[in-house]
């Protein structure tokens, strides 16, 4: 005996509210296979469903079209971070300047190599310390640092921060529909199991082909179990050869 299977995804959930909302505009209350009281409910939540949807597929579809931008911004910052530092170290090997400037970049004296620069709030900080500690030297008259200037290095990082806050905005967005759709996730299969219960149940007196037939064409979905399969196909396979 195949076995009924109710949505298990969003898109099949609409489909199948969908296809109940069609049969309760399309046929007489009184043929119709399923309550009216329940059809007030498929009317009333489609509309809220299909925006949930429309506005999770929405901001889903903004947020990957906007991250190929972002991340190039995000790896130009932090090229030119890294760069700066790079030069100042190699300034310092060749005796062009002391060891203790690195203090002004928030830097250990001894450090040689580069901060870690793998995360956004690593790029956001150690961006922060570049700019100000360079703007400072620069203040006491000292000799910037060129190739690249903290003006070009400023620019990249600006537009890295602009493009992080963007993109943390349509992860909350994101995030908020995702929310919404979970909301109503439950109402959206209740509503679909008193549709199918009602249909069967309309339907409880016909034959179990006949029965799945009609209920089928309110959008029920039935499966046949493996073993079940193997059985129709050795049936099928015996009317061929009788035949």
């Amino acid at each position: 005996m195949p076995y009924r299977r109710l949505p298990n995804t969003d898109s099949s959930r609409l489909k199948a509210i969908k296809t109940a909302y069609k049969k309760g505009k399309e046929i007489n209350p009184m043929d119709l296979a399923f309550k009216q009281s329940t059809f007030q409910r498929v009317q009333s939540f489609l509309p809220k469903w299909e925006k949930v949807i429309t506005e999770h597929k929405t901001t889903y579809d903004i947020q990957v079209k906007n991250n190929k931008e972002y991340l190039k911004k995000f790896k130009k910052a932090k090229l030119y971070i890294s760069h700066f530092i790079q030069v100042v170290n190699m300034a310092i090997v060749r005796g062009e300047l002391q060891p203790s400037v690195r203090g002004f970049y928030g830097l250990d004296e001894d450090f040689t190599r580069l901060p870690i620069l793998n995360t956004e709030s690593d790029v956001i900080d150690w961006g922060k310390k570049i700019i100000d500690g360079e703007m400072n030297r620069k203040m006491q008259g000292l000799t910037p640092i060129t190739n690249p200037t903290i003006a070009v290095v400023r620019v990249h990082y600006d537009h890295f921060v602009e493009a992080y806050k963007f993109q943390k905005m349509l992860q909350k967005n994101h995030g908020r529909a995702l929310t919404n759709l979970s909301e109503l996730r439950a109402d959206a299969d209740d509503i679909i199991l008193n549709v199918w219960n009602d249909v069967e149940d309309f339907y409880r007196d016909q034959p179990e082909d006949i029965k799945r037939e009609k209920a089928q064409d309110y959008g029920l979905v039935y499966v046949f179990r493996k073993n079940e399969i193997g059985r129709i196909s050795l049936f099928r396979n015996a009317d061929l050869r009788i035949n």
